[in-house]
């Protein structure tokens, strides 16, 4: 077995070694692993001398692993391996049929006024340490909380986390239809989904995430007594929040239909803000979407358009300082985040410190709950 080490082509996917996963549920949905491409590094085999032995002879490993660090997160764990086998692209109908059925655990669809919502929801609604809803970012879905759900769950919490429209598995209506992406039309559905829902007020929301994520912070903004607790991940949270190039490249006419058309786009702009690559069975749960039909393509593009990025952060940042909001705030803020620095929870913090908590996670990065849930449960548990 001969070793090297090259750059990745512009366009080459990273395909990871299906490693299982996944438990129970209200709905669950497994199919069997395949093949796995790294981008990284390249296995080959050597036809000369030396002889790459018999069947039961032991590989030899390289001397230096570049991704170590991985290992110390039960969440990434094997993340990073290397191929026995070349990378085995197929056509879009061939990726459809090997992953339409991953990604709903604990997953059911309701219907919510006109629309059609896909829905997380795991503990009971019984339960007597109250309610948790979750709220994730653009360009990603609910399923990055599965496991923080199922924890929290196993404490005796009732979660909720639903796919915003036009993202995940919810209703995708074509912009001008119905719905037309902006903030305002976010918060009166999800008003309405938590009516279906029958979620009593008050209750503990949790936060992250670019764009639709805002909209969950400036949604609590104006609802301050329907939450007695805030929990925010990685979100944008000043007037000074970068925004990333993917959004940014959105805004740009005709570049941004192409952009938004990407099917990898969401698993890659989860691993450009992380410090690690998704296992192949939950990038093709990010992927799935963009790849069924161009609808939740033109919803985000639809979105990004509509949103004043400096304006909501700017919203947040006054919003939740002192004086204007007075319910406990916990920033549980992945440190290797790529997008949004560490002086951005730091700076928030000091303008609410009496109220807002900052719990730096260590070895994650903008998706604290994809990269590190276990951390994510624990700091949870603790403010909760």
């Amino acid at each position: 077995m001969a070793w090297a080490i090259l750059p990745p082509p512009p366009f080459q996917l990273r395909r990871r070694p299906n490693s299982g996963g996944g438990g129970g549920g209200i709905i669950s949905h497994k199919t069997p692993g395949h093949g796995a491409y790294s981008a990284m590094i390249v296995a080959s085999s050597s036809s000369g001398g030396g002889g790459s032995g018999g069947e039961g002879t032991k590989e030899k490993k390289p001397s230096f692993n570049p991704f170590g660090f991985v290992t110390d997160n039960p969440s990434s764990r094997g993340a990073i391996q290397l191929p026995e086998n070349p990378a085995e692209d197929g056509n879009v109908g061939q990726m459809l049929y090997r992953i339409e059925d991953k990604g709903k655990e604990y997953g059911s669809y309701i219907k919510s006024g006109k629309f059609r919502w896909f829905v997380r929801e795991t503990g009971s609604s019984e339960s007597r340490r109250g309610t948790v809803i979750f709220i994730h970012g653009a360009p990603t879905q609910s399923y990055s909380y599965r496991v923080v759900m199922s924890q929290m769950a196993d404490s005796g919490f009732h979660c909720l986390a639903p796919d915003w429209i036009g993202f995940g598995f919810s209703d995708k209506p074509q912009p001008g239809y119905g719905f037309s992406y902006t903030e305002e039309e976010y918060h009166v559905e999800f008003d309405k989904v938590l009516s279906v829902l029958n979620v009593k007020s008050p209750f503990v929301l949790v936060v992250q995430g670019f764009l639709v994520g805002s909209y969950g912070l400036t949604w609590a903004l104006k609802n301050p007594s329907r939450v007695s607790k805030l929990v925010i991940l990685n979100s944008p949270l000043t007037s000074a929040s970068p925004v990333p190039s993917l959004f940014r490249n959105l805004r740009l006419p005709l570049f941004g239909e192409f952009t938004c058309q990407n099917a990898v786009m969401a698993e890659r702009f989860i691993e450009a803000g992380s410090a690690y690559v998704l296992k192949l069975e939950k990038a093709d749960v990010y992927r799935l979407p963009y790849l069924s039909s161009s609808g939740p393509g033109f919803a985000l593009l639809e979105a990004a358009r509509k949103a004043n990025f400096k304006d909501i952060s700017k919203r947040v940042e006054t919003g939740f300082s002192s004086g204007r909001w007075s319910q406990p705030i916990l920033l549980a803020w992945g440190i290797s985040d790529k997008y949004l620095p560490q002086s951005e929870a730091e700076k928030f913090q000091k303008g609410n410190s009496s109220l807002v908590k900052l719990k730096l996670i260590e070895g994650a990065g903008h998706m604290p709950q994809e990269d590190w849930p276990e951390k994510v449960v624990e700091a949870l548990r603790v403010f909760i």
